[in-house]
């Protein structure tokens, strides 16, 4: 068996007495994550990464466990980590905070756009100015490496490395390395050159292109990147370390035109206190109506109106006859037909993070077939929009529906209906309509 079937083959087995291997979520010759559970009475989440020993293996270790003193709420936590021994041989282990996706499962799909690049770079670059003021390097940026916990981007940090560990053996992986850390260099640059190489890679889905535009007298970025992002590709992906650009230079670029801080609201003066000083003329016409209000009363003392006749009031009530009680009328029939109904419907359950990636809405069609007890029996697309990941859901969802079936001379029928579910960054929504025969 090769190495990553080995990993897997490791499913349902205990590391160090206490971290259940759930789950096989991926790996390489090299290490494999697997998902597990935390000890204790809540069976937090978490997840594991095995990683096979190098010839140092005290030295690896001593890095590991110096991830755990690191915290920062741009970077996935480290939980504990230790070595044990499987099959025979000594495997090193990490568990750190679970988290729900990586960026390299979107860019399959589609790049992303302006608007999501410009979300995803503030929480990278203030995760990576907190290792490096910290003394440490991260080390592996890249897609897999840009990790959605709920509604925070995060950056991995089991790699991350002390600035004084230079290792000579080092080798270079692949574009997302820098071109120096071939000869075992470990500085902060890096990191800054496998920023612009994630950049690219996420606008452009093709992460050749960074290598393309590295080289002196190259042809360069293409016009496709939007500013800032193509500029700020352009100054990271320096072959000479020295002439890449800054974290603080990259954050003073993502900052808008003009004045980055806003005004304080300047103070509205208030407005001047008038003190009204009324005129006694204005009193006139008060004095002349009390004097007239006193003159009438004084007259009907003097002369009272003559009392009025007395007399008697009949006032005859007829009494209103009551309508003769009508005939029953006919209660209509019901009929013996219904067009059948949506009895419960199930919206996909999206991650945060996923919603976070959407810019304007992504439709999924699905056609489900209903037997006659008003159960979906099968479902097909018949449009699955932009995204493969959200078509899943959306094909998840739709089986898990259930109808009030038609009614036909009396009798439940089968039914086909069409259920369209619209995913947007701010909700889900779905509706139904049956198709008819």
């Amino acid at each position: 068996m090769s190495k990553p079937e080995t990993w897997k083959a490791w499913e349902g087995r205990v590391i160090d007495g206490k971290f259940p291997l759930r789950q096989w979520l991926g790996g390489s010759d090299h290490s494999a994550v697997f998902l597990t559970e935390l000890p204790g009475p809540r069976s937090e989440k978490a997840a594991i990464k095995l990683i096979e020993p190098e010839a140092e293996a005290e030295r690896q270790l001593a890095r590991l466990r110096a991830t755990t003193r690191l915290s920062h709420p741009h970077l996935i936590r480290t939980i504990e980590t230790g070595r044990c021994q499987m099959d025979g041989g000594t495997v090193l282990y990490v568990v750190m905070e679970h988290a729900d996706e990586d960026l390299s499962q979107i860019l399959p799909q589609r790049p992303l756009e302006a608007a999501e690049m410009a979300d995803l770079l503030p929480p990278v670059i203030e995760a990576l100015s907190y290792l490096h003021s910290s003394g440490f390097v991260h080390g592996r940026i890249k897609p897999s490496n840009v990790l959605a916990v709920g509604d925070q981007l995060k950056l991995s940090s089991d790699r991350v490395a002390s600035v004084a560990e230079q290792d000579t053996r080092h080798r270079r992986r692949d574009v997302y390395d820098a071109p120096e850390t071939a000869a075992g260099i470990i500085a902060s640059a890096g990191d800054i050159w496998s920023v612009g190489v994630t950049m690219v890679a996420a606008l452009t889905q093709n992460v050749a292109l960074a290598e393309e535009a590295s080289p002196p007298g190259s042809r360069g970025l293409p016009e496709t990147i939007p500013e800032p992002f193509r500029g700020i590709a352009r100054e990271c992906l320096h072959l000479d370390p020295k002439r890449r650009c800054s974290l603080a230079q990259i954050q003073a670029r993502l900052q808008p035109g003009g004045r980055s801080v806003p005004v304080e609201a300047e103070a509205v003066p208030a407005a001047p206190i008038r003190h009204y000083r009324y005129p006694w003329r204005i009193f006139i016409p008060v004095v002349v109506l009390i004097v007239f209000g006193f003159a009438w009363g004084l007259y009907r003392r003097i002369f009272p109106p003559a009392p009025a006749k007395s007399g008697e009031i009949r006032i005859e009530v007829s009494e209103i006859p009551k309508p003769a009680n009508p005939a029953p009328a006919e209660v209509p029939r019901k009929p013996v037909t219904s067009p059948g109904e949506v009895l419960h419907q199930v919206l996909p359950d999206v991650p945060q993070s996923a919603m976070g990636t959407i810019t304007g809405t992504i439709k999924v069609t699905v056609r489900v077939q209903v037997d006659a007890s008003g159960k979906v029996t099968s479902a097909t697309f018949k449009s699955s929009g932009s995204s493969k990941y959200f078509a899943g859901l959306a094909m998840q969802a739709a089986q898990g529906w259930e109808f009030a079936p038609p009614v036909v001379d009396g009798q439940p029928t089968t039914s086909t209906w069409l259920l369209q579910f619209r995913f947007k960054r701010t909700s889900t929504q779905a509706s139904s309509q049956r198709v008819k025969r």
